[in-house]
């Protein structure tokens, strides 16, 4: 390890000594500025492989990651309840801290899956949607305008309070659903959506994580689109990473690495090689597409500095 990364490394494991001893992680002055500095510590453009670490250190960032989950549960809970207390909720949703970097992620995961379905889906499900689902709104409102979005989460608290934030709305109201279930108890209803997004959040450890993306492999329709959260280099201090090699069942197209203040990774899958007619290259609305992926830095609204780095599988090696 160099001096930077020796640097980095030692700054978050202070942060998580500061993070453990909170004795609940609710937002407050102390927590919210702990895990704001952890975000911008693990935004440094230091590389570094997490997975070489020694192994007390994995072990310490493998519960860094947990925590920071939970923080994160709690954090939404938070808002959605405040910005449901409003008339029209989604007329507040900018009242979320992190709601600019939500714009832009959405806006990054639309314009991947431009390219790579041929029509507007129908039906998209959001596994792991949570009480504040800004993904399936921003997509819904401003991307999607005609898609249903089925909303999946384990718990009925997350999906009453996210509910509230829609049912006023009387054209999300008819548009998105939310199921409470685990979504490993999820078959035949998985084939009903052309597109399923996987939250950073479900699956907090690797096995957990190669169980669920096997059981979608197993239920998805072929040809179908897979859009995963995942992190890479210092991010991985705060969600769990997915390796494209887990990802047996599908077809790797794209991975994209951000370089500014967008945390996750996104990788874009295809379910095995017989394509659904509604999901064939080509872009759904690629009139509006730059014809290479290397050109997308500039479709995407961003603030400061590059977007992401990115590998095109399908690209290099065609």
């Amino acid at each position: 390890m160099d001096s930077h990364q020796e640097v980095l490394v030692s700054n978050v494991l202070e942060l998580y000594e500061k993070i453990s001893s909170f004795e609940d992680l609710n937002p407050s002055k102390d927590v919210n500025a702990c895990l704001s500095k952890l975000v911008h510590t693990c935004l440094s453009s230091c590389h570094i492989d997490v997975s070489k670490l020694s192994e007390r250190v994995q072990e310490k960032v493998s519960r860094l990651v947990k925590l920071c989950g939970k923080a994160e549960g709690l954090l939404e809970m938070h808002f959605s309840t405040l910005i449901g207390s409003h008339e029209y909720p989604l007329k507040n949703l900018s009242l979320f801290p992190y709601y600019s970097n939500y714009l832009k992620l959405s806006h990054l995961e639309f314009t991947l899956l431009s390219k790579a379905c041929k029509t507007v889906p129908t039906n998209v499900a959001f596994v792991g949607s949570g009480p504040l689902p800004l993904s399936s709104i921003i997509l819904a409102t401003n991307h999607l305008k005609t898609t249903s979005f089925h909303n999946y989460d384990i718990d009925p608290s997350a999906n009453a309070k996210a509910l509230q934030l829609v049912s006023p709305d009387p054209d999300l109201s008819k548009r998105m659903f939310f199921h409470t279930t685990d979504v490993m108890n999820v078959l035949g209803g998985l084939k009903e959506h052309e597109v399923i997004f996987l939250a950073a959040l479900v699956g907090m450890d690797w096995e957990e994580k190669v169980r669920i993306i096997q059981h979608l492999a197993a239920h998805m329709s072929p040809g179908s689109i897979l859009l995963l959260r995942s992190a890479h280099g210092a991010r991985a201090f705060l969600y769990p990473v997915i390796d494209p090699n887990d990802l047996q069942g599908f077809e790797v197209l794209s991975i994209f690495h951000p370089t500014d203040d967008i945390v996750n990774s996104v990788i874009m899958a295809r379910k095995d090689q017989r394509p659904l007619c509604s999901c064939k290259g080509g872009g759904f609305n690629s009139t509006n597409l730059p014809s290479k992926c290397s050109e997308i830095q500039g479709f995407i609204p961003v603030n400061h500095g590059k977007i992401f780095e990115e590998l095109t599988i399908d690209e290099q090696t065609s």
